[in-house]
């Protein structure tokens, strides 16, 4: 393989010396005990922190102590046998995920880390997918292999069934666990499963099947020497030809130097792994046109950085992390961001150690590190420091839609600014968090992945900003609409003593498709509504679809045609037209059979497979139906189907009760439909009649 190269200027390590990585998988994996691990080997730190004690390199958030999982990703560096690792600890809650997939836009190799104990669980498949897609070198890291009842080589197997034959051990465990033995430059040894020697076979014939030249000597000579096949290794690991397995045990440190070796001498350096997926918009941007860009590692191009994490610092501001893609990054460097032509300067560089900020002179391609005091940085931001660049972005990622709300309110009358500056921070630091502000409910609303995303954001508020708030849940956003035609008809006359106020009109109601919105038609004729006063009738019409008739909600799906009306030469006014336009509206829809909508949103619930019959049960309960099934991974079924908003809150506890704590779910909206006619009539009863005409 390459030797280990360093930049001349400042002695850091170059580009065949780096490796960037980054730790994901299900929580309860053990991925920050297993970074804890690396570094004390790597001699970075004299002695191990642990979860239970609250003094990890990564885990450093007052919160993430207190609860003891990882809320945030946090970046480490190490350095060993002349090389360079950045690494990334992610959170493997589900309802973190915001902050997990960004961290595979960031590094060459995603290491998905298996719990030993509970197999291959929903989020190990969903980042595997995910490493996948983004063209990532992947390598599995069976963790916890000194646990008691452990079936080592049939989850060996399993990750073969459900990930590719691509899955080969590059170690295996021997001594009950006790240690680990290399398959890959050894051929002999006693390990606990399998054969040393038949894992090192399997390995070297799935490597050399890329290079036709290697295949012939394997063929001829029975054998090639491993050192030999660097090439074709990272060929494979780019191709997604070999997905390598080693096994550790963090606690007990059994693996965790023939980790280390394994990043150094057989992971991805920047050069090797696949380019990240820049595009370039094309002349025609506003069509969406984009065409693939590759970014190349050189250090002396033209910077080429992305920031996928944004921090709000309380004492630097907003903090940008990043991957510096091409190029050479410096202090005082003149940087441009996304299409702004205004630049900026890098004031402060820093390499991230945990929550310590170490100020580095320059950062080369493949390096992750943060600038400070820039307020316009913002997730997802090209960083470039050539004008011609600014229509290059890099390939989104799929992020699920939040739709768990929670309605919140300053706990202090007048703290209303203050906290949507605060809720914009979070949401800055979270692509998975959304604050939206109902014109319907007239409340703030707070979106997340789930009850845990959303309590979190609470905890935050009040530990991190001193901030105390108001919470309940959201009003959900029902709808009204209509279902047959009908006419109506108001006039509006007003004498006050001077000039007066006139005006009639008569117009139809007609509904619309579900989803078609509103239609205004004008089609008054002989000038009895002249022409400068249907605006003023169409306003008042849109005012009343905004208010809502029967329950308070907007109206939507429906057709409204003006054809008559009567005007007075002297007393016609725009405000007598409004006002007749919107309470002929409201005649005309309370004698159009009204309806109330409410939102249906699909559901997918992941769940042990022994729970499916409560859960398809309980979803009946709740007017919902079950579309689907399907298995995602052994043991562990995946339910689709539909069911009203309404119905679901606090569902995750229900979950909870039925899955041991196991089930998690996920909600889009589908489309909206009548509620049942007991429900219209609670919501008809508690809107307040006689508001509605004021």
């Amino acid at each position: 393989m390459p030797s280990p190269a360093s930049h001349p200027e400042n002695g850091t390590p170059g580009l065949a010396a780096l490796r960037t990585l980054a730790l994901v998988g299900p929580a309860g994996a053990g991925k920050t005990t297993l970074l804890e691990a690396l570094l004390l080997q790597a001699g970075s730190i004299a002695q191990a922190g642990s979860i239970e004690r609250g003094n990890t390199v990564s885990d450093f958030d007052p919160l993430e102590r207190k609860l003891q999982h990882s809320l945030h990703t946090a970046l480490v560096h190490l350095d060993h046998a002349g090389i360079r690792i950045h690494a990334i600890d992610t959170p493997g809650a589900a309802d973190f995920i915001g902050q997990s997939l960004p961290a595979l836009e960031a590094v060459d190799t995603a290491v998905v880390v298996i719990n030993a104990q509970n197999g291959i669980e929903l989020m190990a498949s969903k980042m595997m997918e995910t490493a996948a897609q983004r063209g990532l070198c992947r390598l599995i890291v069976i963790n916890k292999i000194d646990a008691a009842e452990l079936d080592l080589p049939g989850l060996l197997a399993q990750l073969r069934e459900v990930f590719g034959r691509e899955c080969l051990a590059l170690n295996l465990p021997a001594d009950g666990g006790r240690r680990v033995l290399d398959c890959f430059y050894n051929i002999t040894g006693l390990a606990d499963f399998s054969s040393v020697g038949i894992a090192h076979q399997a390995l070297v014939e799935q490597v050399v099947e890329v290079d036709a030249a290697f295949v012939e000597r394997y063929l001829n000579e029975g054998d090639v020497d491993p050192r030999e096949l660097h090439a074709p290794l990272e060929q494979a690991l780019r191709e997604g030809h070999l997905i390598p397995v080693c096994f550790t045990s963090a606690r007990s440190g059994a693996g965790v130097a023939e980790l280390l070796d394994v990043i150094e001498r057989l992971l991805p350096n920047p050069a090797e792994g696949n380019p990240p997926q820049f595009l370039r918009a094309t002349a025609s941007a506003e069509t969406g046109e984009a065409v693939p860009l590759q970014a190349k590692p050189d250090p002396t191009a033209h910077v080429l950085a992305h920031v996928f994490k944004v921090v709000s610092d309380p004492y630097l501001g907003k903090l940008g992390v990043l991957r510096v893609h091409q190029g050479t990054l410096t202090r005082n460097s003149q940087l441009f961001m996304d299409k702004s032509r205004k630049p900026f300067r890098v004031g402060h560089l820093f390499m991230l150690q945990g929550n310590k900020h170490i100020e580095v002179e320059q950062a080369l391609p493949g390096d992750l590190c943060a600038i400070a005091k820039v307020e316009e940085l913002h997730y997802d931001a090209v960083l470039h420091d050539a004008p011609e660049d600014e229509h290059i972005f890099l390939r989104p990622l799929d992020f699920p839609v939040p739709v768990h709300g929670l309605a919140i309110s300053p706990a202090r009358h007048g703290d209303e600014q203050r906290l949507w500056e605060i809720l914009g921070r979070l949401v800055d630091e979270d692509p998975c968090l959304k604050v939206e502000r109902s014109g319907q409910t007239h409340e703030t609303v707070v979106y997340g992945l789930g009850e845990l995303h959303l309590r979190m954001l609470l905890e935050r508020l009040r530990e991190s900003y001193k901030f105390e708030v108001l919470t309940q849940p959201p009003r959900v956003a029902y709808r009204e609409t209509i279902a047959a035609p009908a006419e109506g008809h108001y006039r509006h006359k007003k004498q006050s003593g001077g000039a007066g106020q006139f005006g009639e009109v008569y117009l139809r109601v007609e509904p619309l498709a579900r989803g078609a919105g509103f239609e205004f038609i004008d089609a008054v004729k002989g000038g009895t509504i002249p022409g400068q006063f249907m605006p003023a009738v169409e306003k008042g019409v849109r005012s009343a679809l905004e208010s809502g008739v029967v329950a308070g909600y907007s109206l939507v799906d429906l057709r409204v045609t003006v054809f008559d009306g009567k005007h007075h030469a002297v007393d016609s006014k725009e405000i007598a037209f409004v006002t007749a336009g919107r309470r002929a509206l409201i005649a005309a829809v309370r004698e159009a059979r009204p309806l109330v909508l409410e939102p249906v949103v699909q559901i997918q619930i992941s769940s042990p497979a022994a729970a499916i019959g409560d859960i398809t049960v309980d979803l009946a309960a709740r007017r919902g139906q079950v579309n689907g099934t399907s298995t995602a991974v052994p043991g562990t079924i995946i339910v689709q189907g539909l069911a009203p908003l309404a119905e679901l809150s606090s569902y995750q506890t229900r979950l909870n009760a039925m899955t041991s704590g196991q089930g998690r779910y996920t909600l889009l909206l589908s489309h909206y439909d009548a509620v049942p006619p007991n429900t219209q009539s609670q919501l008809m009863a508690a809107y307040k009649a006689g508001d509605d005409l004021d």
